[in-house]
């Protein structure tokens, strides 16, 4: 299975508008709540999406995939710090994860070479 991760973060970023404005109390809340765990800490940003990659993987979240491969390329994860954290993943999910790393491998790719295509490199 190929997926265009760009355009899935593109989709679902427009049916989220749509849950601000239905449910906007609620989506405040989460807003909030993504905005102190992604706050540097003890742990970098980086770090964090990096954790939230795996977590999307091991719970076999496509659409968290999506988010977070780009967020993890924005805050400047290396293949290696990937790796390393979806083979964590696949630890703490076994083989369904594997498959699922496979697709985070596939969303890392695509956002590097959209930003490298930007002249964000």
């Amino acid at each position: 299975m190929t997926s265009d991760w760009i355009e899935i973060t593109k989709s679902v970023t427009a049916s989220l508008r749509e849950l601000r404005g239905g449910a906007p109390e609620v989506m405040k809340g989460f807003a909030s709540i993504a905005q102190g765990a992604l706050k540097a800490n003890a742990l970098d940003t980086k770090t964090k999406e990096l954790i939230a990659l795996a977590i999307g993987v091991a719970v076999r979240c496509d659409d968290c995939i999506a988010f977070h491969a780009k967020a993890a390329v924005a805050q400047g994860a290396t293949d290696a710090e990937i790796c390393e954290a979806l083979g964590m993943a696949i630890y703490m999910g076994a083989g369904p994860s594997v498959m699922y790393a496979a697709h985070a491998v596939d969303a890392v790719r695509q956002f590097s070479k959209e930003k490298a295509a930007s002249g964000q490199a």
